[in-house]
């Protein structure tokens, strides 16, 4: 299928693309990496007036650390992200779930601000975003706000970004130093690179005891946006970790799960796994700050 017909601007600042969004409105559209958009494009899934490129303008690539945390400006790579020290020793939770997403070569192209701004329920940025309290930074010709992944996102492929709106940046705070930390990520896909059925992500603080002093634990592709399973974090927060405190802190994480059924999973097959999912990566994630799970 062919695309309907648009018109195509190729902004080269910020303030450029937030003319363009301004002026039109509800028919614009953001192009950034494109491995989302372009399909949709070719099945008509999206229709816009106008498509403005934002893949030119230097300030929306590269990575920074700052004193809370590090900041991935929206058209930074997701290959570029995956190879930075910097995210790898700041981020290491978006670290470990960066290889889940696509294919090398789609990684080339796809955007971390795209992944995110998409907000796809399945996918492995948002669901990063969301467990590590990231905060997202939205500018347009009248404002600059920031908004957390938690609260950014309304439904699946919805968020609280306006149209005149663009993401600008993305900041993943750090969590304080005294404890190691230990994070892992992992998905069941029906071939690899394809969107998650079901996606888990822990980060765990221990402290030189073993014992838990803070943590952050995440599931995709259970709800029509990525959750965040506080409860279950609370109950591991300030006790060693072990089996039956794991069984404690997911006794009613099915509370928190409304997956639906499709062609490829039903919602109780979906459930299922989700369990067993977010088990390992909390002893995963145990295992890497240099605890053991008894």
């Amino acid at each position: 299928m062919k695309a309907a017909p648009f018109d195509y601007v190729a902004s080269e600042s910020v303030e450029d693309a937030l003319s363009h969004l301004c002026e039109v409105g509800d028919e614009g559209l953001i192009l950034a990496g494109g491995q989302s958009l372009v399909p949709m494009l070719a099945m008509r899934m999206a229709l816009p007036g106008v498509l403005i490129d934002i893949n030119n303008i230097p300030e929306l690539s590269g990575i920074e650390k700052l004193h809370n945390g590090i900041r991935i400006n929206t058209c930074t790579r997701q290959n570029s992200a995956l190879c930075s020290s910097l995210v790898k020793s700041g981020v290491p939770l978006l670290a470990k779930a960066l290889p889940f997403v696509g294919h090398h070569q789609t990684r080339n192209r796809g955007t971390i601000g795209g992944s995110l701004a998409h907000g796809d329920p399945a996918a492995e940025t948002p669901l990063v975003a969301v467990a590590l309290d990231a905060e997202i930074t939205l500018q347009s010709s009248r404002q600059t706000r920031q908004v957390l992944a938690a609260d950014f996102y309304e439904g699946p492929m919805m968020s609280v970004r306006k149209p005149d709106e663009c993401l600008i940046h993305i900041v993943f705070p750090s969590w304080e130093t005294g404890g190691k930390i230990g994070s892992e990520f992992q998905e069941v896909s029906e071939r690899h690179g394809d969107f998650a059925v079901v996606a888990a992500a822990a980060q765990i603080q221990l402290d030189e005891e073993g014992v838990c002093q803070r943590a952050a634990l995440a599931l995709g592709g259970v709800n029509s946006i990525p959750i965040r399973l506080t409860n279950a974090e609370g109950v591991l927060t300030s006790n060693a970790i072990s089996a039956d405190i794991i069984n404690d802190a997911l006794q009613d994480m099915d509370a928190a799960l409304d997956p639906t059924s499709d062609t490829i999973a039903s919602s109780a097959y979906r459930h299922r796994v989700a369990r067993v999912m977010i088990e390992r990566v909390i002893r995963g994630a145990v295992s890497r700050a240099g605890g053991t799970v008894n």
